[in-house]
């Protein structure tokens, strides 16, 4: 792609901060350091033709955590990780909600429960059994008990008799939450270049050249924010990991509402303008879903599938509208990478299916790591 003088002039010279990726962390990075820097020249590169990878792809929930989640984390990390990630969490929902406002983004507390199968009564005796501790542990955080047990009205099969509800979960509408981002961002004078893939990029003793897939140009400072697809650019420690999703069409008189976890989080469903969201499967096939590439396998679908006849939406008569899936970065840790690479160079990745919750903070801390 040969560019014209009024392009080169306009869009790629004298740019100070280039951003990879125009997601939840990318936007909020631009959004931060356009406040920090009000005249900086700011490009954002987007490989998609909206923003790809988890932004607009994910659940649209706000979590910070189910009961048996908190409770594995604990068995990888110390107490302290576990709060102070929690922590981070609750900060990065408030920074999105006060950046963007509970209306834009439909924002809504119905809370969150999490389901516990027939066959995995180990797993429900544990929360159980660990409910009041991570309550007292959590106290300080939330300052009220976070997690208690509920009967099963939701008319759920092949479940135990109660489910843990947790009355701080929420809900939003991610089209509505990256839209509003976009139009803020874009309205502060930040340039984003969809279709456009970063190939490699080198550095020099002031800049950073950047080689794209349209076109090269240089850049005082490069920030990357691509999450699942950032082991294409640098070298940290963030596996891609693909999470399929489907909805149903609109279904009368639905009944469910608010956000849940069954198996471990590993699958996740909600209410959204009468319809079930449905996504998971991760673990039925670790290394197959270790992926960058976007994609449905027939192994999950019809395991996400039978689950909604067989356990979420018995004897209601449903259709499946949507599948799509979507690419996170995730780790060993669940803490995210947010750090300076060499001089020109830094990176916010690996937000382990967090983005929601920590996307806005992580950018925020990013913006911050420029002087």
């Amino acid at each position: 792609m040969n560019l014209s003088y009024w392009e080169i002039k306009t869009w790629f010279t004298e740019v100070d901060f280039t951003i990879v990726g125009s997601g939840i962390v990318g936007l909020n990075t631009a959004f931060h350091l356009k406040n920090r820097f009000p005249s900086a020249k700011i490009v954002i590169l987007e490989q998609g033709v909206l923003p790809q990878g988890a932004s607009t792809k994910n659940a649209g929930f706000a979590c910070f955590g189910s009961l048996s989640e908190i409770i594995d984390d604990l068995t990888t990390h110390s107490e302290e990780e576990v709060l102070n990630l929690i922590t981070k969490r609750i900060n990065g929902l408030q920074l999105l909600r006060e950046t963007l406002g509970d209306k834009a983004i439909d924002y809504q507390n119905l809370g969150g429960y999490e389901l516990f199968t027939k066959e995995n009564e180990p797993l429900y005796n544990l929360c159980q059994e660990k409910q009041e501790y991570i309550n007292k542990s959590l106290k300080p955080i939330f300052n009220d008990d976070v997690f208690s047990f509920k009967s099963n009205n939701f008319g759920f099969k092949n479940i135990q008799s109660r489910c843990c509800f947790n009355q701080f979960e929420g809900q939003l509408d991610t089209g509505k939450m990256m839209e509003a981002l976009l139009h803020k961002v874009l309205s502060l004078g930040v340039k984003i270049i969809n279709n456009c893939t970063v190939e490699t990029y080198s550095e020099g003793t002031s800049d950073v050249k950047i080689k794209t897939n349209q076109f090269e140009f240089s850049t005082s400072k490069l920030l990357i924010a691509t999450n699942g697809f950032a082991s294409r650019l640098i070298d940290e420690e963030v596996k891609p990991a693909r999470a399929q999703v489907l909805i149903t069409k609109p279904i009368h008189n639905l009944h469910i509402k608010g956000t849940f976890h069954l198996d471990r989080g590993y699958y996740y469903f909600r209410n959204i303008d009468d319809r079930i969201l449905f996504g998971g499967g991760r673990h039925l096939d670790f290394k197959t879903e270790e992926t960058d590439e976007f994609g449905q396998t027939e192994r999950i679908q019809n395991t996400l599938e039978s689950l909604l006849k067989t356990t979420i939406l018995p004897n209601i008569d449903f259709e499946i509208d949507h599948r799509w899936s979507g690419i996170m970065g995730v780790g060993q840790q669940k803490k995210a990478i947010v750090k300076q690479l060499s001089n020109n160079v830094f990176c916010g990745v690996r937000l382990g299916g967090m983005g929601v919750a920590i996307g806005s903070s992580v950018g925020k801390d990013l913006a911050d790591l420029m002087e």
